[in-house]
């Protein structure tokens, strides 16, 4: 008897990479039925905060609000080592202006808006989802945007200004990469299969990056208009050595962030990191 396990990520092409082996079952998981739920990444927080699936991609952010139900898993991480979610404009203006602005956000459990809310607490801002968000931008709806996902590499194209990069930002603050997404676990599975589910998942990542171009051919429908050399700088970026495992800068650079949050009254309480 298989037993189901429901995994949620977003639909975009690190997601893709990551978890193609086990879409696509190259690797062995023995009575575990791995199910994919695909949705972009403010729904999965909302779902996740309810316990909705076994396993799921949240932002670090949202972590703070359901570390109750959920461990991190120790692998699948997304982090920007001085690059991140970029803040753009449809003219030339300064971070330190963005104060007087309004915002467009994807969503305000998103770590790219919390990174945002530590340099400028006080910003104003709007929720459009994160595919609009380059179109809202020109279209002079507001007056900056707030960048995840392929937009990061596009938003030249659309004649956009780069203000400020969250990642660059982080990294000048602290010396660590920023953490913006990871994958969570539910802790009712209990100790042994919370263990099995780390490994599988695990093995799918190390299966696409020891198979790159299977990987990245798998991950390409998901790229929303980006050709093959961007997804493969998008793939670079967000899947890599710290995805296989956090290790202690990772760990440390989680720690940092959510401490900073509880300082500057982003989040309600410290939250205590356990990693599977």
């Amino acid at each position: 008897m298989k037993k189901d396990i429901h995994v949620a990520h977003s639909p975009d092409s690190d997601d893709a990479f990551m978890f193609y082996a086990l879409a696509t079952r190259k690797i062995d998981t023995g009575d575990l039925n791995y199910i994919h739920t695909l949705s972009d990444i403010e729904t999965l927080n909302r779902k996740a905060m309810k316990g909705e699936f076994e396993v799921s991609a949240v932002s670090f952010h949202a972590y703070a609000y359901m570390s109750d139900k959920y461990a991190l898993l120790s692998c699948g991480a997304s982090m920007g080592k001085n690059y991140g979610p970029i803040v753009v404009s449809a003219k030339p203006i300064q971070a330190k202006s963005l104060v007087k602005t309004t915002v467009a956000i994807p969503g305000t459990l998103t770590t790219a808006f919390l990174a945002l809310r530590l340099l400028e607490p006080a910003i104003q801002h709007k929720v459009v989802p994160f595919d609009e968000i380059l179109d809202e931008v020109q279209k002079g709806k507001s007056d900056a945007g707030l960048l995840i996902h392929e937009g990061q590499l596009t938003y030249r194209d659309q004649g956009l200004y780069k203000v400020v990069d969250l990642g660059e930002w982080w990294l000048e603050q602290t010396d660590l990469p920023l953490p913006l997404g990871g994958n969570v676990i539910r802790r009712d599975l209990g100790k042994r299969m919370m263990s099995r589910v780390a490994q599988d998942i695990r093995k799918s990542i190390q299966y696409g990056l020891e198979h790159r171009e299977e990987a990245m051919a798998y991950a390409l429908q998901f790229a929303r208009g980006l050709d093959t050399q961007r997804i493969d700088r998008f793939i670079g970026m967000y899947v890599n050595d710290l995805t296989l495992d956090y290790g202690s800068e990772g760990k440390k650079a989680v720690k940092k962030l959510l401490s900073e949050a509880y300082k500057k009254k982003i989040i309600p309480e410290r939250v205590a990191l356990e990693f599977v």
